[in-house]
């Protein structure tokens, strides 16, 4: 789909607040990701002194490496104005905020916003990369790479395609339950069938480019990442990456 479908989705707030607050809290294994991701940084054979979160949204896992790194220089892009609204809110009150730009990753002008900056120690992202054109995925991922110090660390938890649509059936049913289940803790009075509806097949799909994970493993490896692989999967949501050799 194209990049006009994504402006349209992610730059508008009635969208961005459905997506946090109706689905993100809601995904299978949302901690379990996290957890991925922070065990990942913890094995670095250094200290993640600065960390960069690409297409960050409102913050979640920029806050989840600040309990783990508080003292670390954090720098956090997104090129939704409504999504960088709701991060502003999140650490208003932290002694130690991130810096928070405005930066479109489709662009590869993007990363004049962070000369200066880099290189980074941890390079993180979390569902952004699957809006962007296959060839541009492909490009931001070597970019990542020149970011990164000798040693540092790429981590994307992201969504990826399925190999087959009965495959994808199931992660929907899955996804289903899921967010039903979120939203029944959370005192909701909507059936499976309306969440279902709102949630799993709401506007913002039509922005999703997706890709299957061997391919962008293959792309990570070609670039020259080692210790490539996808760490953690359940049908279309995976989390995987790779390391800068020393």
């Amino acid at each position: 789909m194209s990049l006009e479908w994504r402006d349209v989705v992610w730059q508008d707030p009635a969208l961005v607040r459905t997506f946090l607050t109706g689905v993100r809290g809601g995904l299978p294994l949302a901690a379990e990701q996290i957890d991925v991701m922070l065990r990942l940084a913890n094995a670095l054979e250094r200290d993640v002194e600065r960390f960069l979160d690409l297409g960050c949204g409102d913050g979640v896992l920029t806050e989840a490496l600040f309990t783990r790194f508080p003292d670390a220089h954090a720098t956090a892009i997104d090129f939704s104005e409504p999504m960088l609204t709701e991060a502003a809110a999140r650490f208003a009150t932290w002694e130690n905020p991130p810096e928070l730009m405005l930066a479109d990753l489709g662009d590869p002008g993007w990363t004049s916003a962070v000369a200066g900056r880099d290189p980074f120690d941890l390079v993180v992202s979390g569902f952004a990369i699957h809006h962007l054109p296959d060839a541009r995925k492909a490009a931001l991922y070597a970019e990542i790479f020149t970011l990164l110090v000798p040693g540092g660390f790429f981590v994307n938890i992201e969504h990826v395609s399925s190999p087959t649509a009965w495959i994808g059936q199931m992660f929907d049913s899955l996804l289903i339950d899921a967010l039903f289940a979120y939203h029944q803790r959370g005192g909701g009075a909507m059936s499976r069938e309306e969440v279902a509806a709102a949630h799993v097949h709401r506007p913002d799909k039509v922005a999703n480019i997706l890709l299957p994970v061997e391919t962008q493993c293959g792309w990570l490896r070609d670039i020259g990442f080692t210790d490539v692989d996808c760490y953690c999967k359940i049908f279309e949501l995976a989390v995987f990456g790779g390391r800068r050799p020393i």
